[in-house]
């Protein structure tokens, strides 16, 4: 392996520690309509503020057995898990893009759906500080990175005007079939099948990854969905209809992984008909 990418993935791992950290600040505050610059980090139990050295990333949670220095109040377990999970991904989007704007919309898109797995599955809240603010940044990013879906040049569009396009078209379409199926679904029903803010975050990951890899996101999250949810009815006896699956964290794991391994899901995909 060449040793200056070796060090910059290992910067990247870094990195991504420590805006992970912060990634935990936001997944705590957001849903609670709290600021995440002040004040900074503390024991929500004491109030006692996190002193410096306590504050590494993963190491400082062990460090401390997971508990407040000053309260001994337990910290969760999500705050390592998000920090390790970004961390991984910002060296693994640096190895296989290099040091690049790729790897940067990657890392960034990558954070967002992090914070927004978490919010949801404990609050089932998705912040629009995440999913609006990820719309803007993933139509900012078709400027300088192509989508490279491919779809705006039915329209006769070429170059960045293409790249912008597939990503207004994977944020446009996809989002619309989702809430016309939740709102159809609804009316069957009479549930609230589907929250607005599901429908946003889907429009977040067509900003960023086009139409074609935002459907198999949906595809995606909807088999493991499925399961994960049939599974955990069964064993928990709920009932089905009164039953309200995180979809957004779903959306979320699913648009990572096609974000990091798309081609190769459709290449195992397409190898089941063979």
């Amino acid at each position: 392996m060449n040793p200056l990418l070796g060090a910059f993935e290992f910067s990247g791992f870094l990195i991504g520690l420590f805006f992970g950290s912060f990634l935990n600040v936001c997944i705590y505050r957001l849903p609670r309509d709290l600021s995440v610059i002040r004040p900074r980090s503390h024991c929500v139990e004491c109030n006692q503020m996190v002193r410096a050295w306590d504050n590494v990333p993963v190491v400082s949670y062990f460090l401390l057995g997971g508990k407040c220095r000053d309260c001994g109040a337990r910290f969760s377990w999500r705050y390592p898990v998000v920090e390790l999970i970004t961390g991984l991904l910002f060296a693994y989007f640096v190895w296989t893009e290099g040091v690049s704007l790729i790897a940067l919309r990657d890392c960034t898109f990558s954070a967002l759906l992090i914070a927004l797995f978490f919010t949801d599955l404990e609050e089932r809240i998705l912040p629009e500080q995440l999913t609006m603010g990820g719309i803007a940044l993933g139509l900012l990013f078709s400027l300088v990175v192509p989508v490279g879906d491919g779809t705006a040049n039915l329209f006769g569009l070429r170059g960045v005007w293409a790249s912008l396009g597939d990503s207004v078209l994977g944020a446009a379409l996809p989002a619309f079939v989702l809430w016309f199926i939740g709102f159809v679904w609804g009316k069957l029903f009479k549930v609230d099948a589907l929250g607005l803010g599901d429908v946003i975050m889907l429009s977040e990951i067509g900003a960023f990854l086009g139409l074609r890899a935002t459907l198999l996101t949906l595809m995606v999250a909807a088999m493991v969905g499925s399961v994960i949810g049939l599974v955990y009815i069964l064993v928990a006896r709920k009932k089905f209809r009164e039953f309200e699956l995180p979809l957004g964290s779903f959306l979320s794991a699913a648009g990572i992984l096609v974000t990091a391994f798309g081609a190769a899901i459709v290449h195992w995909y397409l190898s089941l008909s063979a």
